[in-house]
């Protein structure tokens, strides 16, 4: 079974290395293990020619699979074994061997399926005396015996122990059946000291002693616990139904009323009321000093408080819906038409609504109301929760039950509140989600908005499936970038971008001003404001697109006008006029560009959007001496910078050879956005870098009523922008008369109201050719040929 040979005079021993899971073999002792048919064979026919057979027997590491080996997984020390005999077994032969003496494998290989090792005698060294080593043997085999007084039947299994007289028979032995560490097992294998092998083996039999103590003196303490809770659950019962017989119903244990019969009235589905049953019964035989009674308490008070069925379906009245939206809100006419479209597709589909809704625009222009407005149009119960600032799963699923001060999430907590299964949920501030270590709220939202999932849907508290289907969930945001795109792609969006002039107006006094009166002890004779009064608010002290800083300064002089009541230095009915702002509300606090009455050359007004609105924007050019450099001031971001290089490499091969005046080598030219402080970027500038550099080198000037916006390309043409409608706006409420915009948005002016178009003329174009007619008078043609050195094929004349 083993081989010698020499190599530089040194004799080395090889034979078959036996690989074994989980158990250690120690000198002097058996053992039995599994091999694989193979090897188990080949034993067998050993065992049968020369009536004994060798072989290594190796630990394998922790954690190492049958189909993983290799010669890193092996222990490097193990046992020379004689095999006794071999037998068949389920998956191979079943081996029963004796240690001989421990050994070290020199090097280890694998052939033909087979691991075969060099190995060489790991000898003990002897520092023991015979004395002390009686004493160990004696206080191995008492410390054994008393652990094995503490189970019971134990006899037999200590019985050969004491006819043993080596310490390293008993610790192969007992060790199989330590509850240690593997590698814990192989160190006390692998140490050569003799006198702290044993010392080794006696410490970690007095350690499994103690251990051993204390867990049954915990597990006859929690059995005494145990037997007193059994009993008070036998007696608790005996006195209820010694209650019922003297009719004395008061259920101490689930309160008045008795949760019993509440679940058992309650609608709740089958499996639901099953799980609040299993809930009940725990209740009921745990006593009063179980700890759990609260935890169970709150939760059968969730599950019977949730609605479970629609109790009345209203039947969706468009024309009331209509009426209401109209009545509550001024404007937005799209916003509200598309409400109503939803609104009848959910009165054909018996309300089972296919999407849900996301309203998104900049602060203050009405997205939480216009859910309100549609829970009153419905007739439905009204829910708010707020997400700004939320990360942690939990808020949207809700605890598991096994966490202290558990709760269910702020869906069903919100559902609770409504006391009905088809209320209209407001999700605010749903773009201000976050993740953190404790998930990602955003995508525990993904079942609750998905209408393919959410009939079935669960939250962690609740253990049990919910129903959301009949929910009709309103998201709003202020953004779009930061909601992640699978949970943007279950919402429907409809975007609010602002409010005009006149709808701040009508806003202001028709719904914003009540409030404040109200608010402030006011009624309509205590205080007036003009309609020229509320305008020079909206111009002059608010910059914003919503009405959230108008309500501030109407409250402010509300605030106003009622100290001057109160004390007496004024009459009971006050009127705010245009004149009387400054005294009320300090000086103006912005400054609205406007038109210019005169503009040099150079000089172009542009079309911004801002998150508040739109802008408009002055844009001057100016050259001097130099060497063709072209410098960008005002915080322009790179897409402007882009625009302005476009420009300029758009007129020199465009115009330079018409204009003999100009030296595009020998200047330099400085291009300069106003207000400095605040940064400015997107493509909306290129048409206006474009006319402002051919004013500058043509010296002729654009009209200063003029505005224009879009976006050019390298060949001339003009690209389509977006925000139409804020900037058209912004351009009427400079005075402008005139826009150019790109022929691609002139569908979008179908959003600027009726009245403002009707004060603007509007010029669609498509290449930078209708640009310069219409800025400069320049008639400028097409080039036909591409521009080669100084010199053109075909020369644009103006």
């Amino acid at each position: 079974m083993y081989s010698q040979q020499t190599t530089n005079n040194r004799e080395s021993k090889e034979s078959i290395a036996i690989p074994l899971f989980e158990t250690v073999i120690y000198p002097k002792s058996q053992t039995k293990f599994l091999v694989d048919r193979t090897t188990g064979e080949t034993l067998l026919n050993k065992v049968k020619n020369d009536g004994s057979a060798y072989v290594i027997g190796l630990t394998v590491k922790s954690g190492t699979e049958p189909s993983d080996l290799s010669e890193d997984a092996f222990y490097r020390t193990g046992n020379l074994l004689r095999v006794m005999f071999v037998q068949p077994a389920d998956k191979g032969y079943m081996v029963s061997a004796r240690s001989i003496q421990r050994v070290g494998s020199v090097s280890l290989y694998k052939k033909e399926g087979v691991f075969y090792t060099a190995y060489e005698p790991v000898p003990d060294i002897d520092d023991l005396d015979d004395e002390l080593q009686e004493e160990l043997i004696a206080d191995v085999k008492k410390t054994i015996h008393d652990i094995s007084d503490r189970f019971q039947s134990s006899e037999q299994f200590v019985k050969p122990i004491d006819k043993m007289d080596s310490i390293d028979k008993i610790m192969g032995y007992v060790m199989p059946f330590m509850p240690i560490e593997l590698k814990d097992k192989q160190d006390l294998m692998e140490t050569v000291s003799v006198r702290e092998r044993y010392l080794t083996f006696l410490f970690v039999l007095t350690n499994q002693k103690e251990n051993i103590n204390v867990q049954l003196d915990v597990a006859k303490k929690v059995a005494e616990k145990v037997n007193k809770s059994h009993r008070e659950a036998m007696l608790r019962e005996q006195l209820r139904v010694i209650q019922e017989e003297l009719n004395e119903n008061d259920d101490p244990v689930s309160g008045e009323g008795g949760y019993r019969d509440r679940v058992e009235n309650s609608e709740m589905p089958d499996e639901v009321k099953k799980k609040a049953l299993s809930e009940l019964k725990k209740l009921e035989t745990g006593g009063n000093h179980n700890p759990e009674n609260h935890v169970i308490r709150n939760y059968l008070d969730i599950l019977v408080d949730l609605p479970w069925v629609i109790e009345e379906k209203k039947s969706i009245d468009i024309t009331e819906a209509r009426h209401v939206l109209e009545s509550n809100h001024n404007g937005l006419e799209k916003v509200k038409e598309r409400i109503i479209q939803h609104l009848a597709v959910m009165k054909l589909k018996s309300e089972k609504q296919g999407s849900i809704i996301l309203f998104t625009g900049p602060p203050g222009t009405g997205k939480t109301s216009l859910g309100k407005s549609i829970a009153d149009a419905l007739g439905r119960e009204y829910v708010r929760v707020s997400l700004g600032g939320v990360r942690d799963e939990a808020e949207i699923r809700g605890h598991r039950r096994t966490y202290v001060g558990a709760m269910p999430g702020r869906i069903v907590q919100g559902i609770k509140k409504a006391g009905t299964k088809n209320p209209v949920f407001i999700l605010d501030e749903i773009d201000k989600l976050s993740a953190s270590y404790s998930g990602d709220p955003a995508s525990a939202l993904l079942e609750v908005l998905d209408p393919e999932q959410n009939s079935t849907f669960s939250d962690h508290y609740l253990e049990v499936q919910y129903d959301l289907s009949e929910v009709l969930f309103i998201a709003t945001a202020n953004s779009l970038a930061t909601i992640p795109g699978p949970l943007l792609d279950r919402m429907e969006i409809i975007e609010i971008s602002g409010y005009t002039m006149n709808e701040k107006l009508a806003i202001a006094r028709d719904h914003i001003l009540p409030v404040i009166r109200e608010e402030h002890g006011l009624d309509a004779d205590d205080l007036r404001i003009e309609d020229d009064a509320l305008k020079t608010i909206i111009d002059k002290y608010t910059r914003e697109a919503g009405v959230r800083g108008l309500k501030k300064q109407l409250a402010k002089t509300a605030r106003f006008v009622s100290e001057k009541i109160v004390s007496g230095k004024a009459e009971l009915s006050y009127v705010v006029k245009a004149d009387m702002l400054k005294e009320i509300l300090g000086k103006e606090l912005i400054r609205q560009d406007e038109a210019r009455k005169d503009n040099v050359p150079g000089v172009v007004t542009g079309l911004a959007w801002t998150p508040v609105g739109g802008d408009i924007l002055f844009i001057e050019g100016t050259f001097m001496p130099g060497k063709g450099n072209l410098t960008l001031t005002g915080q322009l971001g790179d897409v402007m910078k882009e625009s302005a290089h476009i420009s300029l490499s758009l007129v020199r091969s465009r115009l330079a050879t018409t204009t003999s005046s100009f030296d595009f080598t020998a200047s330099d030219i400085h291009i300069h956005v106003p207000s400095g402080a605040t940064p400015k970027d997107g493509p909306s500038a290129g048409v206006t870098l474009f006319t402002a550099l051919t004013s500058l080198i043509t010296g002729k000037a654009v009209d200063p009523k003029l505005a224009m916006t879009g976006e050019v390309t390298l060949s001339g043409a003009v690209l389509p922008v977006g925000g139409i409608k804020e900037k058209v706006l912004a351009a009427h409420r400079a005075g402008i008369k005139k826009v150019l915009l790109p022929k691609e948005n002139e569908r979008d002016l179908e959003d600027v109201p009726e009245d403002v178009r009707n004060e603007l003329r509007f010029v669609p174009v498509e290449t930078i050719e209708d640009v310069l007619k219409e800025a400069l008078n320049i008639n400028l043609q097409k080039p036909i040929a591409p521009y080669i050195g100084n010199t053109c094929a075909s020369v644009p004349p103006i």
